[in-house]
């Protein structure tokens, strides 16, 4: 397993949003248009994706949310590879490359059904937050942060 480092107009990246969205639809229900108005990937600069040998298995990104906060956006591994570590690998990867950018913590949002990301993200030593944002009164999200 590795994982490199790119942008959003990679080919693989691109591939798996198009499947992480399709979950999203799923789960979102009723209120996946309010949340897909925030995840064009066209402003992703940072962008990792995770091969299991030639197969692109999960990715995840960065952007800037302030001078001091990179947002975690864009998380997600094939159904068929979850549970065996591959999105922890990826957090941490986004983490040590929000670190040399100069950033000194990661936030994130994700949903309440969501469960498994919401596990995850506590397992990495993700805390909970006030919703900022667009997300500050949407009773679906969940909003975290961890210091780096």
């Amino acid at each position: 397993m590795h994982i490199i480092r790119t942008d959003s107009k990679h080919k693989d990246f691109k591939r798996l949003v198009k499947k992480l969205d399709a979950y999203l639809k799923i789960t979102d229900g009723d209120e996946h248009e309010f949340y897909n108005q925030f995840n064009h990937i066209d402003v992703l600069k940072e962008v990792v994706v995770c091969y299991e040998n030639a197969d692109a298995v999960g990715c995840g990104a960065i952007k800037n949310f302030d001078i001091a906060a990179a947002e975690i956006k864009r998380m997600f591994v094939v159904s068929e590879k979850r549970g065996v570590g591959i999105a922890q690998k990826i957090v941490t990867e986004l983490e040590v490359w929000a670190e040399e950018l100069g950033y000194k913590k990661c936030v994130l949002e994700t949903g309440t059904r969501q469960i498994e990301a919401v596990k995850l993200y506590q397992k990495c030593g993700y805390t909970i937050i006030p919703n900022y944002g667009q997300y500050r009164h949407m009773e679906n999200s969940i909003c975290f942060q961890k210091e780096l």
